[in-house]
């Protein structure tokens, strides 16, 4: 997949100008290694552009090992549509959340709306996804 422009993750500067994912999102997800994202939002708008470009090996590598799945599979067809952070709050120096809304439209044409409250933890100076909580509606979240 190409790399995009603008950033997927939709965030903007004080102009309100999208930024380019070189200086976004691409920081972080192409040197994990070597520039982890220096904050909870940071790492969830690049989780998400991680999902727009099917980006399987950041996604783990970025969850906690504590609740990481073996693997990920991505849906033939589907198309990301934008990402609103709803809010984001440090709980204290080693743990956060984030709140979200991601659209989606998948392969069928059908739209779909994924909205959690996302909670990350900092272990060894890297911040990492830990789990979250599904909005009202989301077919898993009637299941928990």
């Amino acid at each position: 997949m190409t790399v995009p422009d603008p950033c997927p993750c939709g965030r903007t500067d004080a102009r309100r100008k999208t930024l380019s994912y070189a200086a976004c999102c691409g920081r972080w997800l192409e040197h994990f290694d070597t520039a982890p994202a220096p904050d909870a939002e940071a790492l969830m708008r690049s989780r998400y552009s991680a999902f727009v470009l099917e980006r399987e090996a950041y996604l783990l590598a970025t969850w906690h090992a504590d609740f990481r799945p073996a693997s990920l599979s991505f849906d033939p067809g589907t198309r990301w549509l934008g990402l609103e952070v709803r809010s984001f709050q440090a709980i204290d120096a080693d743990h956060a959340e984030v709140s979200f809304v991601a659209r989606q439209r998948d392969a069928g044409g059908r739209a779909h709306r994924l909205e959690e409250n996302s909670r990350f933890v900092r272990e060894l100076g890297r911040w990492y996804y830990r789990d979250g909580d599904l909005g009202p509606g989301h077919p898993k979240a009637a299941q928990r």
